[in-house]
């Protein structure tokens, strides 16, 4: 068992926790500590969660008893506070991006390297049941060679934030929706299908109040020559949808909820025009699955199921579609 501290009681460092309190206590991580940076506003959210709580970094870091830490804050303090963590000795969960450059990604893999700690990452993607499959058919071969891959990942949860919140900034937030919710379909096409060589996005700003707008398209190439397309709107309700096609079929998956929130997803193939095959799997609580797979490792259990190369990869990716909205043209990744 790992006692952990929640850095961040904004919306979603609270989910975190909750994924852990109460009937849903975990044999593996508990929370212990929470650090906030406005003490007052969580409180009581702090007490009813049993967290003792401070408004410095420092005090969990410093207490011997906490083993790891759950990053929950605006992206810019990511890399830094994953530096300090892994300075002290502690296992680091980031919430995504792991820094809004490559090098703030390579910075923050090496600190933990060289601390021999773990450092685990916000996408929960990887772990919902339908998508797992579908990685394991394109893996063995099922649907031929795969061409071209699309993936869409929309929803209305943040259109009504105010334009002052951090999540609206143009610093915090680049590129319209890529911090919200791009940057986990591209951390399953990098999963899916390996590396990405090139981009070429685009933006939109049709209705809420973030600075770099609310819709973000993205065509790309795989470094083995196949396609890809990324599309994610953060005024509109949840639409969520993976896509392969291959020379011998196609896989689609749709999503029914958010990943915060219980819902089916149902997956068609198809191998043949017309024949198409339908399985329905059931919900499973993904970001909690993430965590305790990243306590598991911390714990000296089965390895975390993301590598280096992925981590740094997809935010390469990430400050490529960056450039690719400043230029208006296609940008390698590198």
């Amino acid at each position: 068992m790992i006692d952990a501290a929640v850095v961040g009681l904004g919306w979603w460092g609270r989910y975190i926790v909750e994924r852990f309190s109460g009937e849903r206590e975990s044999q593996h991580l508990r929370f212990r500590r929470a650090v906030d940076i406005d003490p007052g506003s969580a409180r009581d959210f702090a007490e009813d969660h049993g967290l003792a709580l401070s408004a410095a970094l420092g005090d969990a870091l410093a207490d011997e008893a906490i083993g790891a830490v759950a990053i929950a804050t605006p992206n810019s303090l990511h890399q830094e506070q994953i530096t300090a963590a892994a300075g002290a000795g502690k296992h680091v969960f980031c919430e995504k991006p792991l820094g809004l450059t490559r090098a703030a990604a390579e910075a923050a893999v090496n600190a933990c390297n060289e601390a021999g700690v773990v450092l685990g990452i916000g996408h929960e993607r990887r772990f919902e049941p339908a998508i797992a499959e579908a990685k394991r058919m394109l893996d063995t071969g099922q649907i031929g060679t795969v061409m071209h891959l699309e993936m869409s990942f929309s929803h209305d949860k943040l259109v009504d934030l105010p334009a002052d919140n951090w999540r609206a900034s143009a610093i915090e937030a680049p590129a319209a929706s890529l911090t919200a919710t791009g940057v986990h379909l591209t951390d399953t096409f990098l999963h899916m299908l390996g590396g990405i060589e090139t981009v070429y996005a685009l933006t939109g700003n049709w209705a809420a109040n973030f600075q770099s707008g609310d819709l973000l398209s993205v065509q790309l190439r795989f470094e083995s020559g196949a396609t890809g397309y990324i599309n994610s709107m953060l005024s509109t309700p949840l639409y969520s949808c993976f896509r392969a096609f291959g020379t011998q079929g196609w896989i689609e998956v749709r999503d029914t909820a958010h990943p915060s929130e219980p819902g089916l997803s149902v997956m068609s193939f198809c191998r043949a025009e017309g024949e198409i095959e339908s399985r329905e799997f059931q919900p499973i609580d993904s970001v909690r699955a993430n965590i305790e797979a990243f306590a598991i490792a911390a714990g000296g259990g089965a390895p975390y199921p993301f590598s280096d190369a992925e981590l740094i990869g997809n935010i390469a990716v990430f400050e490529a579609i960056c450039r690719s909205v400043a230029t208006g043209a296609p940008e390698p990744v590198g």
